[in-house]
Formats: structure tokens, C-alpha cells, sequence
């Protein structure tokens, strides 16, 4: 599972071991470790949530989806899910949740192994 943050946004993108993953048990967690003591927990899981939302307690970012449409994106061709959700009344956390494709330009470094094909190949 990728993860990209900017400003008020988030992005999770998903491979296909991971949506399966996401179907069969509700959830996907992963860990990025700094330094022994300072851990990042990143996971998304299907929830009991009218509209897709996110927290962050405990150096951990939680992306909550509804289970009927997270049902919905797993079983289909829809590549993503995407929301708005309110911090304020002024401002919002853009949350976006998607199929990891294969990249159409090679990257040193980069593994596509587990991606979705992109649809442009």
C-alpha cells in the first residue's frame, strides 16, 4: 500500500493482494519505521461509516470506508473512492483510495509485480 499525503489530502493506493486482503479481513495495515522507537502506522478497513473518513491517533492514520461501497470498488472495475471530509467549516480532508496500476514508464526501484494493468497497455 502507497501513500501520499499533500496539504489537506491523502491518497492510499491499493495492490491487487491488498484489495483481496481488504475483502477477506477489513483491513490492511503497514508500518514505515524512522528510527526504532518512531513508527508510522498506515492501514484502511472497511467500516459501519455512512461516507468514507480518516484519523490519526497514536502515530497512526486510519482511512475508515463504507463497507457496501468498499464491497462495491473491490468487486468491480472502479479504480477509486473519494470523499470530502469536513475538519471545519472552512476546511476539508480530501481522502482518495485507489487500485495501484503498473506504471507506463519503468522506474529503477520501482515493483509493479503485484499492480493492476494499466488500463492505457
Amino acid at each position: 500500500m502507497k501513500i501520499r499525503i499533500k496539504d489537506n489530502s491523502i491518497r492510499l493506493r491499493l495492490t491487487q493482494s491488498e484489495v483481496d486482503l481488504l475483502s477477506a479481513q477489513g483491513k490492511v495495515e503497514k508500518k514505515t519505521h524512522f528510527t526504532s522507537q518512531n513508527t508510522l502506522i498506515y492501514a484502511i478497513e472497511t467500516a459501519d461509516v455512512s461516507e468514507m473518513k480518516a484519523t490519526f491517533e497514536n502515530d497512526k492514520i486510519t482511512v475508515y470506508l463504507p463497507q457496501k461501497a468498499a464491497q462495491t470498488w473491490v468487486n468491480t472495475e472502479q479504480v477509486g473512492l473519494e470523499c470530502l471530509s469536513p475538519i471545519s467549516d472552512e476546511e476539508h480532508l480530501k481522502i482518495l483510495v485507489e487500485k495501484d496500476f503498473t506504471c507506463l514508464v519503468k522506474r529503477e526501484g520501482g515493483d509493479d509485480a503485484d499492480a493492476y494493468p494499466h488500463p492505457k497497455q
